[in-house]
């Protein structure tokens, strides 16, 4: 009898188990995807010159970003809905979005506010436009997450 009552709950497990998984593995893909756009985005290799040259501009723009990328794939999550496929394929679908507008808004600023993002992370001390843009990276990232809830 125990055994019996116990089935449903111990399946409801699973599946919980099996969505947050599934969750967190696609939560780190999309930060790694995200990592290598802002490498692409930003003038010499992210993973030197933050780990060898300590760049903190690098650091803090790169920082940025990925929490950007954490709040869009953690809002998308939370809209989901339960539809384990479907909340996947948002999440994913956000995410991807979420990493494309921030790229976009930093490379805008480079144009139009006249912060550049390679002068920027050639300094080797942190400057005031890393703290702007830094900030815009969270901005939009909580602007693209509130859109998806």
């Amino acid at each position: 009898m125990v055994a019996l009552a116990a089935s449903p709950l111990v399946d409801t497990l699973g599946r919980g188990a099996l969505a947050i998984f599934a969750y967190a593995i696609l939560g780190v893909v999309m930060l790694i995807i995200g990592f290598y756009v802002i490498d692409w985005a930003t003038p010499g290799k992210l993973s030197l010159l933050i780990k060898s040259e300590r760049n903190p501009n690098a650091t803090l723009l790169t920082g940025s970003g990925l929490v950007a990328v954490g709040l869009i794939v953690a809002a998308s999550i939370w809209s989901s809905s339960g539809a384990l496929h479907e909340g996947l394929l948002a999440t994913a679908v956000f995410g991807v979005v979420g990493i494309a507008v921030q790229t976009i808004a930093m490379l805008l600023f480079d144009l139009v506010a006249g912060i550049s993002v390679r002068e920027l992370v050639t300094e080797a001390e942190l400057q005031p436009g890393t703290k702007l843009l830094a900030v815009t990276h969270l901005a939009i990232g909580l602007i693209t997450a509130v859109a998806v809830i």
